[in-house]
């Protein structure tokens, strides 16, 4: 039988109040743990973001599943969200990215339809404490992710140097196997090999 994920509370959709005066700012922090760990993944509709550090979040732990265990079209298996747990910590990068996106990152995390709220967490770096947007899945049912969904977090977390014996869990998690193709990878694949096409053109300028 499958178990729902524990979902928080505090859901409510809400522009983190982490900068003063909030409407003179144009730019939030955002804490991402799964796929929007890889810069091009998130740039795909959100442009803005920039990589502000790498942070981990306290007593919570990453897990995968579906909105109400419906099989997300996007990635064919489980997509990532966080759930509290005492003791045990998520790594992820804050991005620092203008207000501009914050509903093109709404969207992408299907806010309006109910499957992800927007949550207010602090995370810590370099003995630095961070008050950060993130989002967190409700009505979740365990799933587990397919390679393709879980290779961009592996990446993800490479690019940005996640700590190494984190790097190691998140590639021992078990996938569904799923070998048909996918949409989103092939976009996402013509934006790695632009991105290494404008680093081999600075390297070379």
């Amino acid at each position: 039988m499958l178990n729902p994920c524990r979902v928080s509370p505090w859901t409510g959709l809400f522009l983190l109040n982490i900068f003063a005066p909030a409407a003179m700012e144009t730019t939030f922090l955002y804490f991402a743990y799964g796929s929007n760990l890889l810069k091009e993944r998130l740039q795909l509709k959100n442009p803005s973001a920039r990589v502000h550090c790498v942070a981990r979040l306290q007593d919570y732990k990453l897990v995968f599943g579906n909105h109400k265990g419906l099989a997300s079209d996007r990635w064919h298996g489980g997509v990532a969200t966080i759930e509290h747990s005492p003791g045990d910590e998520v790594w992820g990068v804050v991005w620092k990215m203008n207000v501009d996106d914050l509903e093109s990152l709404d969207r992408q995390e299907n806010v309006r339809l109910g499957a992800y709220s927007p949550l207010e967490v602090s995370v810590w770096t370099q003995g630095q404490e961070l008050n950060c947007r993130t989002y967190i899945m409700n009505s979740c049912v365990y799933a587990p992710p397919s390679p393709q969904y879980l290779k961009v977090i592996v990446m993800g977390a490479e690019q940005n140097g996640l700590p190494k014996d984190y790097q190691e869990k998140l590639k021992a998690i078990e996938t569904n196997k799923y070998e048909g193709p996918l949409p989103v990878m092939e976009e996402l694949e013509r934006a790695l090999k632009h991105s290494k096409q404008k680093k081999k053109g600075r390297s070379e300028a």
